[in-house]
């Protein structure tokens, strides 16, 4: 079983939807993928930074799980990563109301020794030397390098992105960054035009519609589970993510026919992120509840189609 090496932030949210409200709870896209990827008991790292106000009790809980923080910097004289925001009624919208970098400011990420040999590398939503930084610490080249990144990343160091995109085998955008970044509205050609930068591999993902994979003029669309209620959106992107990265690190097949069941896991753990504030549900999450969840994915998905 591969090690997974998973780079993001682990912050403060506070968090406004039409169901409630939050105070400061646990956030960010290294303790979402971590949560995730848990599931599958796959070695998983973190490597992130927290101020001296974070709580002990969540890097407790993350070890709970297996996930390993020797890589979370702990600046006591700093403040953690903060983030607000307020979403509209359709969910799929939202305001940002705060974001307080701190201690991400000056944020030198460090790969433990013991997970610099890691065979997957999960690069989250960082500056994209940040994200550079962490390959040139790797001991060797791993086996698959996922990205993710966003909109404020193209609009202030393209440069950059576009150097770290030629050391990537998959990216993990949404529909409207795939068409800023490639300057394609159709998503088959902006797939295409990605490929050209570096990723092998392009996953596309339309929130409440569900992801595209493409590889090399193949495609894959998994849909997302329809839900009764979404209670906060946030973190299902690197829940995703991290159920993706997960997967394959448990099976070690990065092929393109495994994907496709990766992006089918990694779905399916993000219809339980958006089912509670926060991470409070991936917390909870059993695994008997994946799998009878899974197997509603099955029975939405899978069918003989009769040619006549």
């Amino acid at each position: 079983m591969s090690k997974l090496l998973a780079v993001g932030t682990v912050a403060f949210d506070a968090i406004e939807t039409p169901f409630g409200k939050t105070d400061k709870i646990l956030g960010g896209s290294g303790s979402y993928i971590g949560l995730s990827a848990s599931q599958f008991g796959v070695k998983t790292g973190v490597v992130s930074v927290v101020g001296g106000d974070f709580p002990q009790s969540y890097l407790d809980m993350m070890n709970s799980k297996g996930i390993n923080t020797d890589g979370v910097e702990i600046d006591k004289n700093g403040k953690t990563f903060f983030w607000s925001g307020k979403y509209h009624n359709d969910m799929n919208s939202r305001d940002t109301l705060i974001t307080e970098l701190n201690v991400l400011e000056t944020f030198t990420p460090v790969v433990p020794d013991s997970f610099k040999d890691a065979g997957i590398v999960m690069l989250g939503n960082l500056h994209p030397l940040t994200q550079a930084s962490v390959l040139d610490q790797m001991s060797k080249r791993p086996k698959l390098v996922v990205l993710d990144t966003m909109n404020f990343w193209m609009d202030i160091a393209l440069e950059d992105l576009h150097t770290v995109l030629k050391r990537v085998d998959v990216i993990t955008i949404n529909d409207e960054e795939a068409r800023q970044l490639s300057g394609e509205y159709s998503l088959v050609n902006a797939a295409k035009k990605i490929h050209t930068m570096g990723p092998k591999y392009v996953v596309i993902k339309k929130g409440e519609h569900g992801a595209l994979l493409f590889n090399n003029g193949k495609m894959f669309f998994a849909p997302a589970l329809p839900l009764a209620e979404v209670f906060d959106p946030t973190g299902a992107g690197d829940t995703f993510a991290g159920g993706f990265c997960g997967y394959l690190a448990k099976t070690e097949d990065v092929s393109f026919e495994n994907m496709k069941n990766a992006i089918i896991y990694g779905s399916n753990l993000a219809s339980f992120c958006v089912e509670k504030f926060g991470t409070e549900r991936m917390q909870e999450l059993t695994a008997d509840e994946v799998k009878i969840r899974l197997q509603a994915f099955k029975e939405l998905t899978q069918f003989d189609i009769e040619l006549s």
